[in-house]
């Protein structure tokens, strides 16, 4: 019959008591430091993503602007001149601007849609899993204080 998980930490327990006390808190600052160690690269990670995320959205608003700039200067100068056949120089000029306007906000709106998806760069992975740790070891002091006397002891 296998062992259950319940007796492996037993067992792991049982054998912590008979280790020195220094040892076991030389082995501690040893696991959290690792274990930090470990946290700080995955919300690296984590905020890395976010970023790259970001700078996507970014480019389309960079390019939102190019286009902008593009379409004003040149299809302007084109649209204006061939309105004004028909048309005061004026309403032509009004009509082109006017339209201009529009394809600049469709390609804003699609930026600000991208930008949105982008959640802030926080590390949730890594802050649950420090949760998560730190709630594990809160379970291990209060299971130590619990064996060692009932809880009863005060200092040392």
């Amino acid at each position: 019959m296998s062992t259950t998980a319940h007796d492996r930490h037993v067992h792991e327990f049982e054998r912590a008591r008979r280790r020195p006390i220094g040892q076991l808190l030389g082995d501690f600052a040893e696991d959290a430091s690792r274990l930090v160690g470990h946290e700080l690269e995955l919300a690296r990670a984590e905020v890395t993503e976010q970023v790259d995320k970001a700078k996507a959205a970014s480019a389309m608003f960079g390019a939102a602007a190019v286009a902008g700039l593009a379409a004003l200067g040149a299809l302007t100068a084109c649209a204006i001149l061939a309105l004004a056949l028909v048309v005061d120089g004026w309403l032509a000029a009004l009509i082109v601007g006017g339209a201009l306007a529009v394809i600049a906000i469709a390609l804003a709106l699609v930026g600000r849609s991208r930008m949105r998806a982008v959640s802030p760069p926080v590390p949730d992975r890594a802050l649950k899993s420090v949760r998560e740790d730190v709630a594990a070891v809160q379970d291990g002091v209060q299971a130590g204080r619990e064996s060692n006397g009932g809880g009863h002891t005060h200092g040392a």
